[in-house]
């Protein structure tokens, strides 16, 4: 049997005993179904992970005892920004899913020009926590011990202002180049994608002002879901661990 992960916010450097928070708990216990003893792998987000124990329970919360730490790293050596137009329904949740298990270390929601999301800042804020907690679970899933950053969500105007970037890219379909034409000499990199309706004209420009680099996926054009996991596919494959 698979032995199940859970992140914890806690740092565990140096710790014996941890209790997990009610959420956690509630899904080694109810939804596992773990007993005592149940081997658990634990994880902070500082890198590593440590083998534990369900030690107890008590009040519906769950302890571990944690036996050894592993100094495990599996990060992409790639730092990709994935600046990604808020997608409507659930695309957003499934993209940034994805974009974890690819190796992303960090997804930046944009607001455009055409962006079809529209919401006052509280929902926005609950948005982001929402996909904080799907990257977590992502993570939990395909065995990350470093969490990505969710950014809050930013207009792509001042997006184009505060982002430091040692690469920019920026998907255009009418682009005269692929990523496999780009002599790519860094590691960190930033990645634009559009909304369903496409970035306007002035965005575009003001992408080329600072300095991004459009580039095309072929003669086909994707879904803005789509689209960003095919370039990290692409720059994973080229540059990085895949």
């Amino acid at each position: 049997m698979r032995i199940p992960r859970i992140y914890t916010n806690t740092k565990l450097k140096d710790k014996k005993i941890v209790e997990l928070n009610i959420d956690a708990s509630n899904h080694i216990l109810r939804v596992l179904r773990l007993k005592l003893n149940s081997p658990v792998i634990l994880f902070d987000g500082t890198n590593g992970e440590y083998s534990a124990v369900l030690d107890s329970v008590q009040n519906n919360k769950a302890t571990l005892a944690i036996k050894e730490f592993h100094n495990i790293n599996r990060e992409s050596p790639l730092k990709i920004n994935l600046a990604q137009a808020v997608c409507r329904g659930d695309k957003m949740d499934y993209l940034i899913q994805k974009a974890v298990e690819l190796g992303v270390n960090k997804i930046t929601p944009l607001i455009t020009e055409f962006c079809n999301v529209k919401l006052n800042n509280e929902r926005w804020e609950k948005k982001q926590q929402r996909w904080q907690s799907i990257a977590i679970s992502a993570c939990e899933q395909c065995r990350r011990n470093v969490i990505p950053r969710i950014m809050q969500p930013v207009n792509i105007t001042n997006f184009f202002d505060h982002n430091q970037k040692d690469l920019g890219l920026i998907l255009d379909p009418d682009a005269q180049h692929s990523l496999h034409q780009l002599n790519i000499k860094t590691d960190a990199i930033t990645i634009i994608i559009g909304p369903e309706g496409g970035l306007s004209n002035t965005e575009l420009q003001q992408a080329q002002n600072h300095n991004y680099q459009k580039i095309s996926l072929g003669p086909r054009i994707m879904r803005t879901e789509t689209a960003g996991l095919a370039v990290i596919s692409s720059l994973q494959t080229i540059l990085g661990d895949f």
